[in-house]
């Protein structure tokens, strides 16, 4: 069997969630299917020799074409649907999408695709004007129509994808996601190093996702806010890791008006070396956010240890369970109790750790690809 595998999304400069979704299935599809034939497409104006060659699989190989993106999607789009992307792999049985993207194929591919979740129907408020318009121009619902087979990556997304496509149940499949991060030990002195160089001093609340409205970064500055008011708590940070997003003018306005914002640190885009190093060294983690179709940050702290809170809708108590302390996101000072619980209670913490390490440990890309296999023989 030919399986075409779009991998654009890993033509990104600096991997997210995915983009890291991507890159760790597919490698452990490739290492669990060792016959089928794997065509991997992307496109790059760049030069991205050696860069993405990552799989020396003898049965995988990269198949791209280095053509301005926003010619290339033009083309792909309603009017001209060219080029054909099977065509461009040499012919393939099965075309699997991991994420949305402009695409066009010849009468007769099969088609499946993942969907990570759908808030741009759900709440369109939370994007900008020019991400609405090319989530638009993409042909989402087309899309979803056409495809043979949908993935969704939690039960959450599923529903959202029946309420809001009206694509029909009996396709879709709800694949769990694997854990990003395995923990390693990390050094003392890689601690140290860091905080130094981040000017992170004293102990830290960590978020660690994009800045941008739908995570809810102005409620969590609002409950940091309350929890700083009580004297116990002076020498307490709060540590937002993540590149920015859009719409974050009211974002930078909340950060402004706290009379703490010299206690609150906006680190940017971090690396997973980084990532791990704030892991391993934070108080707590918050996750605040508004919706999530998976949400891997709350799953990547727990697998260090390190105590969750997070938000009480979408898919977040689907992927924490019984492993985090549930918060409604609409209330800053539910929030704000919350985090003062989990920084007062040593039994909590301990309780939390031991229960997120082990609910971390459910989530598997070896499982998630023995899944997408089988998807792929049913077609």
């Amino acid at each position: 069997m030919i399986i075409g595998v779009d991998i654009r999304c890993l033509m990104d400069r600096n991997y997210s969630g995915v983009s890291q979704y991507t890159a760790n299935l597919l490698s452990a599809i490739l290492e669990a299917d060792k016959t089928d034939d794997y065509r991997l497409f992307y496109n790059s104006w760049r030069d991205l020799s050696g860069r993405l060659d990552v799989w020396p699989r003898p049965n995988a190989r990269l198949i791209g074409r280095r053509w301005p993106n926003k010619i290339f999607n033009y083309l792909l789009q309603k009017i001209f649907r060219r080029p054909r992307l099977d065509k461009v792999l040499g012919g393939v049985d099965i075309f699997f999408s991991p994420h949305f993207n402009f695409s066009s194929f010849r009468p007769g591919v099969k088609k499946i695709i993942t969907v990570h979740d759908l808030s741009f129907l759900r709440y369109p408020e939370f994007f900008s004007s020019r991400k609405n318009f090319w989530h638009k121009a993409l042909g989402v619902k087309r899309a979803l129509r056409e495809a043979d087979r949908i993935v969704a990556v939690s039960q959450n997304t599923k529903n959202d994808i029946i309420e809001l496509v009206g694509a029909s149940p009996e396709k879709i499949s709800v694949v769990y996601s694997g854990n990003n991060l395995s923990k390693r030990e990390v050094s003392a002195a890689e601690v140290d190093n860091f905080s130094k160089e981040k000017n992170i001093t004293g102990p830290f609340i960590l978020y660690l996702g994009t800045i941008e409205p739908r995570k809810n970064i102005g409620g969590l500055i609002q409950a940091f806010n309350r929890l700083k008011s009580d004297g116990k708590f002076s020498d307490l940070k709060l540590v937002l890791a993540g590149a920015r997003g859009w719409k974050n003018r009211l974002i930078d306005q909340e950060w402004d008006r706290s009379p703490y914002k010299t206690d609150i640190i906006f680190l940017g885009y971090i690396s997973k070396k980084e990532q791990e190093i704030l892991y391993s060294s934070a108080q707590v983690f918050v996750y605040p956010s508004y919706y999530e179709g998976f949400g891997f940050p709350p799953l990547e702290a727990m697998a260090y240890g390190l105590p969750v809170i997070c938000s009480n809708v979408s898919s977040l108590p689907e992927v924490v369970g019984e492993a985090a302390i549930l918060i409604d996101p609409q209330q800053p000072a539910e929030i704000a109790a919350a985090l003062k619980l989990v920084l007062s209670d040593g039994e909590l913490r301990a309780a939390l750790k031991a229960k997120g390490q082990e609910r971390a440990n459910l989530f598997s890309w070896n499982k998630a690809a023995e899944q997408y296999l089988k998807l792929f023989r049913e077609l």
